[in-house]
C-alpha cells in the first residue's frame, strides 16, 4: 500500500464550478449543458454556459464514441449545431485513425541491401546476428 504521502492531493476548484444538466432524445446522442455557478450554488453571470454533445456510431469495428464542445450560448442552439458537431467529431476521428496507419506503417522494419544470410541462425559479421536494425 502506498504511503499516504505519495497519494496526490486531489482539490475542486471553487471559482470552476459548473451545475451539469444532460438533455437526451434517447435515440441520436446526448447534450451536455455545464451552467457555471458560485461555491453557494447559484448562477454564475459572470462565465458564459458551456454545451457539449456525445454520440455513438456503430462501426465494422464496433461502437465508435464521438463526444464534441458546442459553440452555442442557448440549448436550442446547441440542438441546430449537433449534426455539424457529430460530422466535426467523426471526421476527427477519421483522420486519427489514418495517422495512426501511417505510424504503424512507418515502423516496419527493413534489413539492409546486401544483408548477406537470410534464415536462422548467425548472419555474417564478427559477432554473428542478422543486419536487421531496430530504431
Amino acid at each position: 500500500m502506498a504511503a499516504k504521502s505519495d497519494l496526490p492531493e486531489v482539490h475542486l476548484d471553487p471559482a470552476g464550478l459548473y451545475r451539469e444538466e444532460i438533455f437526451t432524445d434517447r435515440r441520436a446522442g446526448t447534450i451536455r449543458r455545464l451552467t457555471p455557478v458560485t461555491v453557494d450554488g447559484a448562477a454564475d453571470p459572470k462565465r458564459p454556459v458551456l454545451f457539449s454533445g456525445q454520440t455513438q456510431l456503430l462501426t465494422p469495428a464496433g461502437v465508435l464514441p464521438l463526444v464534441f464542445e458546442i459553440d452555442a450560448a442557448t440549448l436550442e442552439q446547441a440542438l441546430v449545431k449537433f449534426p455539424e458537431g457529430v460530422n466535426a467529431a467523426l471526421e476527427q476521428a477519421i483522420e486519427e485513425a489514418r495517422e495512426m496507419r501511417r505510424e504503424s506503417a512507418s515502423r516496419i522494419v527493413v534489413p539492409e541491401v546486401g544483408a548477406g544470410g537470410i534464415g536462422p541462425g548467425p548472419g555474417p559479421g564478427p559477432a554473428g546476428g542478422g543486419k536487421i536494425k531496430f530504431p
